[in-house]
């Protein structure tokens, strides 16, 4: 792919623009956004996109699966779309009317927090895993100024994680970065952990599981001190308060000094808060999670290993594999090693291997040629591609793959196999099952011959159940144009001013037609009256923009004003919503038109045919300004 900049457009369009995206953000082979309204999306024309394997509705995110290109991709969206480089645009609004259950909201959190860090974290746990290996094959010894280098390259990030999850975690709920990292970088400050070396003042809760001695207080409060390095949960809970207090502070400290006394009130109060009362709270509920997990884990090595490696690609499908990775962490920090996600990296080689044998069995070059990056991309772990080009489409085939993956899994539970690191993926990721203390074991040794055996069963039982290979179709005729002159459909004005060309307004969305076609107008008063007879679609919170829907099927985006969102509906009545039946000529809308000038807002209002792409043409007026209900667009069918 070349064309990252089409595609990253086409995207964009089909997506509802810009204006519909509260953040994007991607991960490994995704692109994931929260959106304010899903339901304008156009699902079906972004999976026939050229470059979009699939598209995903999870977790409270629309998610375009992209593949090993996403990086690219995610770079040119932020380019063509104007977006901040965090690819924030304001703050998050939802307008579809659905409500997002508890579970999702703590997917869309995870993976907010974590899918920053995930390059940073594999690139570590990888020198962590390779260091280890060298040093049990006795290449290199623990006293060696080369193990020193890769052990403290290696070990940096998971070492200072809160840190690094402050900031990331702080910018999700919408805080200031630094000071995230502020509070981190006071969780594990040196000179406080030394200072358990000594007797106790006292012990608190004596004799029950939360037996805690005393060393220091604050301001008389005694203070649990903990180590806080790699530890997961402290940080994200204190970043969630900080943002509120953080936010509490800005609404009563005078702006001309907001830069330096919100922060000192709110590191005041945060970092204290967190030492006494959040850190250790949260570390004890980390350990019981942990524990339970491994409580779970106990009961059945096997049985939990057929289970997680079974449904482990079902988990990425719908993005719940973001569930298991804090427990994963909070293991890796808490006992040094985690057996539960360990069990679940033989999935992504019975899907390689069902991918090879769709290689070689399918007689469909299309299909050929889909399966050699998706190959080579499951060979490192990223199963994506496999799974959504080849597959889950042919259903047979994905359903071998999780068969093979669950007995791989269930081969790692009995043989106890557990991560040591977050290392790689794929084949990368085998060091990270050498323990660091015992070295090479038969736990690393049978975390390969699982691998091995699920790439051979996905192999062979996608080979001999074998699935429905695609017929490939012939070459479409070329269309006839119907000149039939009915097959046009009229929109009219829905307000009065000067006409203006797309190309002129100073918005490269709208003057790039991104979202279509279409015409604009420079308002002279501030009414907009329906242009179609048909459904009010949608009706934004921020009542500047309004999407109609007409008896024929044309869809009809009316955006008041360029950048009118940030008056969050100040001057702006609606007089319809959502579902609304309207004729042209219509009041939907009204708005204060001097006071939106006032307040240094360009008021050229666009009127787009949002599925240009379904007709011939959208054809402009040729007038130099227009009256309410006077002819404006023709759709020619």
């Amino acid at each position: 792919m070349s064309n990252y900049d089409q595609l990253a457009k086409d995207i964009l369009t089909r997506v509802g623009g810009r204006e519909n995206v509260n953040s994007v953000f991607h991960c490994v082979t995704r692109l994931r956004f929260k959106l304010k309204n899903e339901s304008v999306a156009k699902t079906e024309e972004l999976k026939n996109l050229p470059g979009v394997i699939t598209v995903m509705q999870s977790g409270g995110q629309y998610q375009v699966v992209i593949g090993n290109e996403v990086p690219d991709v995610y770079k040119a969206v932020l380019k063509v779309g104007n977006f901040p480089s965090e690819g924030q645009v304001e703050e998050e609004t939802d307008n579809s009317g659905k409500k997002v259950g508890l579970f999702s909201r703590f997917i869309d959190m995870i993976s907010g927090v974590f899918t920053p860090l995930l390059g940073l974290l594999a690139a570590t746990g990888m020198i962590k895993g390779f260091t280890a290996m060298f040093l049990s094959f006795g290449w290199i010894t623990d006293t060696s100024g080369t193990y020193q280098l890769l052990n403290a390259t290696g070990d940096c990030l998971f070492y200072f994680f809160p840190i690094f999850l402050g900031y990331t975690a702080i910018k999700k709920f919408g805080g200031s970065p630094f000071l995230g990292m502020a509070i981190g970088a006071s969780l594990v400050y040196p000179t406080l952990s030394g200072l358990t070396a000594g007797d106790p003042l006292y012990t608190l809760f004596a004799g029950t599981l939360f037996e805690s001695p005393i060393h220091i207080t604050f301001l008389g409060i005694p203070v649990i001190l903990m180590s806080y390095s790699t530890s997961v949960i402290p940080i994200i809970i204190a970043t969630f308060f900080a943002v509120k207090i953080e936010r509490f502070f800005k609404n009563v400290i005078p702006k001309v000094v907001s830069t330096f006394l919100v922060p000192f009130f709110t590191l005041l109060v945060i970092v204290p808060a967190t030492f006494i009362l959040i850190g250790p709270v949260s570390t004890w509920a980390g350990q019981l999670i942990g524990a339970g997990a491994t409580g779970i884990y106990d009961l059945s090595p096997v049985a939990t290993g057929l289970i997680i490696g079974g449904l482990w690609q079902v988990f990425v499908l719908f993005g719940l594999h973001w569930g298991l990775v804090p427990v994963m962490l909070l293991n890796l920090s808490t006992s040094g090693a985690d057996p539960v996600v360990a069990m679940s990296f033989a999935a992504s080689f019975a899907q390689t291997g069902a991918v090879l044998a769709v290689m070689l069995k399918t007689k469909n070059t299309k299909l050929k040629s889909l399966g050699i990056p998706a190959f080579i991309s499951g060979i490192f772990g990223v199963t994506e591609p496999a799974i959504y080009g080849l597959t889950l489409p042919l259903k047979k085939p994905f359903i071998m793959s999780c068969i093979a993956g669950g007995i791989g899994g269930g081969i790692l539970g009995l043989a106890g196999s557990k991560l040591y690191i977050f290392g790689g993926l794929g084949v990368f990721g085998f060091p990270s099952f050498i323990n660091k203390a015992t070295g090479v074991d038969s736990g690393f040794y049978m975390a390969l011959v699982a691998c091995g055996i699920a790439f051979i069963l996905g192999f062979i039982l996608t080979y001999v159940v074998g699935f429905k290979d695609k017929v490939e179709a012939a070459p479409a005729p070329a269309p006839v144009l119907d000149p039939n002159p009915n097959s046009r459909y009229e929109i009219v004005s829905p307000m009065a001013g000067e006409v203006v060309a797309l190309k002129e307004i100073n918005d490269v969305t709208f003057a790039g037609e991104h979202m279509g076609k279409g015409i604009a107008i420079r308002p002279t008063s501030g009414r907009v009256v329906s242009p179609i007879t048909g459904v009010v679609q949608t009706v934004y919170r921020t009542k500047h923009a309004i999407g109609l829907v007409s008896d024929d099927g044309v869809e009809m985006l009316i955006h008041i004003g360029q950048d009118t969102v940030k008056l969050k509906g100040q001057h702006f009545t609606t007089h319809v919503k959502d579902g609304d039946r309207v004729n042209a000529g219509d009041l939907i809308v009204e708005f204060d038109l001097q006071a939106i000038k006032d307040a240094g807002y360009e008021t050229v209002t666009p009127i787009i045919v949002t599925n240009t792409s379904k007709y011939l043409d959208v054809v402009g007026t040729k007038d130099a300004s227009v009256h309410e209900k006077d002819k404006l667009i023709t759709v020619l069918s």
